[in-house]
């Protein structure tokens, strides 16, 4: 069974060492609101050490504007550091280069962002970063022995059956009596978010967004996890992916 809990409000955050860049980034965060009706909260901060100095008290950041080209410790290098204890929050790099796509294709970083940022290159992404937070808010509620236990999807590496039962991998394992069909027809009610989690063969159902590699023979998640793949699979796990980026 399928939950969802609606957010009410967003916290945004903008780190960029130009006052000016920053100020109008704020500017254009807020008409967005304001044309969408949605409610936000703005804070900016001129360094990546500024914000985590405020990070380190308050972890109310959902959506992360950030420059890359900043002092003494730049956005990937920021960017490296929240993500490595926040899997929900959306990144959106904003710079001047394409030299740093690789870097946040690693801490999965919404998209890159060219200067000059205008409201019809930003407004876009806005929208994408709060459709994502509104997915991430979704939960499973699966029953597992005695108990019921709601596990945030975002969190779901991979599913897999043996015999009468599903193990789903996240923060922790879950068994349960059911058929793999059973999750596929659930995460298939999603829509879009949906398509997140592919069935491969008669084991496995993958988050994309877990998937680091792919070969002819295997698929190796973000974690090391590597599951063997039916022969041909990997075609449709690269296609997936292609069509979810």
């Amino acid at each position: 069974m399928l939950e969802e809990v609606l957010v009410r409000m967003y916290n945004f955050v903008i780190c960029d060492d130009e006052l000016v860049q920053q100020q109008a980034n704020k500017i254009l965060l807020e008409q967005w609101a304001s044309d969408r009706g949605v409610s936000v909260r703005t804070i900016c901060f001129p360094s990546s050490e500024a914000f985590l100095f405020h990070y380190e008290a308050d972890k109310s950041c959902d959506v992360l504007l950030l420059d890359v080209e900043m002092g003494a410790m730049n956005g990937v290098t920021l960017a490296r550091k929240v993500r490595s204890g926040n899997k929900e929050v959306q990144i959106i790099f904003i710079t001047g280069y394409m030299d740093y796509i690789l870097d946040g294709y690693e801490v999965e970083a919404l998209h890159y962002l060219l200067k000059p940022v205008t409201a019809g290159n930003l407004f876009p992404l806005l929208d994408r970063a709060v459709s994502r937070l509104k997915d991430n808010e979704k939960v499973m509620l699966v029953r597992c022995g005695d108990e019921s236990i709601r596990i945030p999807l975002y969190e779901i590496r991979y599913l897999e059956v043996v015999g009468n039962y599903v193990t789903i991998y996240g923060d922790g394992e879950y068994k349960v009596k059911a058929t793999l069909s059973y999750f596929e027809r659930e995460l298939g009610e999603l829509g879009e978010l949906g398509g997140l989690f592919l069935r491969i063969g008669r084991s496995y159902i993958v988050n994309l967004k877990c998937v680091r590699k792919v070969s002819k023979v295997e698929l190796t998640l973000m974690d090391g996890t590597v599951l063997l793949l039916p022969r041909g699979a990997d075609k449709k796990v690269n296609q997936a992916i292609i069509e979810w980026l």
